[in-house]
């Protein structure tokens, strides 16, 4: 269910807000929610209760992405396209200083609030064509700091007034019937979006994180951001606010900290057979989808199994945020049964594949290839000098 904007405005309402903290306080389980439904509506308009009811579940869902989720005005198609706290703050931080920025196609306000969180920005000016969410987002943002200087627009990105503007954060919706589309169908689309640099300097655009590198602009930055091995999306940097021209961060999302690696010049990475012993590393999707995968080799003093493919290794261990390391107990040509039968003689159970350079249905080759022992394993099905191989590894942080 998706609220109106009337009913949000009663919901803000003593009688409404005494609702939400009723059932904020029962905190109903999928099953309890039903009964507790009726029991309110013998008190509350029918209407309202649902709408509530809608609020809390989504509030509930934030939760482990907004540290005032328990507060927040949501819709479901809002949360999900918003920005996570950890991941909005980071971005944020790069408009330091500015006069005034504007966040177009602001939705809920996940970027606006990590915005306002910064009180050295002078003003803010929130742009959505949903009149619910621009709605929302100013509510939300006022969660976060009553006092902030804010305007809140209902309009397209592309006709609202940016005068007296030094910084523009913009989200394009890439979503059309619930698909996802190409850059090109963006709204706004990529094209108008790198012109705004003609009228603001300071310009952050987030984007898909499959983006052809080839569409970047020469002194724009591309940044992948990902919280912890999840990848969430890119974001390109105007040449004001960029500091290098390609760049990967990974976000702990338990202590808040930031590992980034930038591109770095130097020689290309050589590759090396691997052998029983050596630490494999698997880059974070940041880091590949930066095309930073040499770099970090570099930085870590490792080597490629194959100039094609996004694995490394090293001859002693080796840990870093930007990669899953797993130490190598057997590494031969790949060929399925005698992969088995090597598993089989380190007293395999369980076995995971993860598969780089080569096709096949990884779930159907890991029921294949489990065994009745009680260790377990992660293949890796991929490519050495071009031919199919397999590097049995183990993971030295698995209980």
């Amino acid at each position: 269910m998706r609220i109106h904007i009337d009913q949000l405005e009663r919901l803000q309402s003593d009688e409404g807000r005494q609702l939400l903290s009723i059932i904020a306080a029962r905190n109903p389980s999928p099953t309890d929610s039903l009964a507790l439904i009726t029991e309110l509506r013998k008190r509350w308009d029918p209407e309202l209760v649902s709408a509530a009811m809608t609020i809390h579940t989504l509030r509930q869902r934030a939760a482990p992405r907004f540290r005032d989720a328990g507060r927040l005005w949501l819709t479901g198609e809002g949360l999900e396209q918003a920005s996570s706290d950890i991941v909005a703050d980071h971005r944020a931080a790069r408009y330091a200083g500015c006069a005034r920025v504007a966040d177009l196609c602001c939705g809920i306000g996940g970027d606006l609030m990590a915005l306002t969180r910064r009180t050295d920005i002078g003003s803010l000016l929130a742009v959505d064509r949903d009149p619910l969410h621009v709605t929302m987002a100013g509510l939300n943002a006022r969660l976060v700091r009553p006092d902030v200087d804010l305007t809140t627009v209902v309009s397209d990105a592309e006709t609202v007034d940016l005068a007296k503007v030094d910084g523009v954060f913009l989200d394009p919706a890439r979503r059309r019937g619930g698909r996802r589309v190409g850059e090109d169908r963006a709204s706004p689309p990529l094209d108008w979006a790198l012109g705004l640099v003609d009228r603001v300097e300071k310009v952050g655009i987030t984007t898909a994180p499959g983006i052809d590198h080839e569409l970047v602009p020469e002194g724009w930055e591309l940044e992948m951001a990902a919280i912890g091995s999840d990848l969430k999306e890119g974001t390109l940097w105007s040449p004001a606010l960029a500091t290098t021209r390609r760049r990967a961060t990974v976000l702990d999302p338990r202590t808040g900290r930031v590992t980034t690696l930038i591109e770095t010049p130097g020689d290309d990475v050589g590759v090396t057979e691997p052998e029983e012993g050596m630490t494999v590393l698997d880059p974070n999707p940041a880091v590949t989808r930066a095309g930073l995968v040499q770099d970090l080799a570099r930085q870590l003093e490792a080597s490629m199994i194959d100039p094609q493919i996004a694995f490394l290794v090293t001859a002693s261990p080796v840990t870093s945020p930007l990669a899953r390391t797993m130490t190598i107990v057997a590494s031969l040509p790949w060929h399925e049964r005698e992969v088995k039968a090597r598993l089989r003689e380190l007293g395999a159970g369980a076995v995971d594949v993860r598969r780089r350079g080569l096709a096949g249905d990884v779930d159907a080759i890991a029921r294949r290839l489990r065994g009745t022992g009680d260790r377990r394993y992660t293949v890796l099905m991929t490519r050495h000098r071009d031919q199919p191989w397999a590097i049995i590894t183990e993971d030295p942080g698995r209980a």
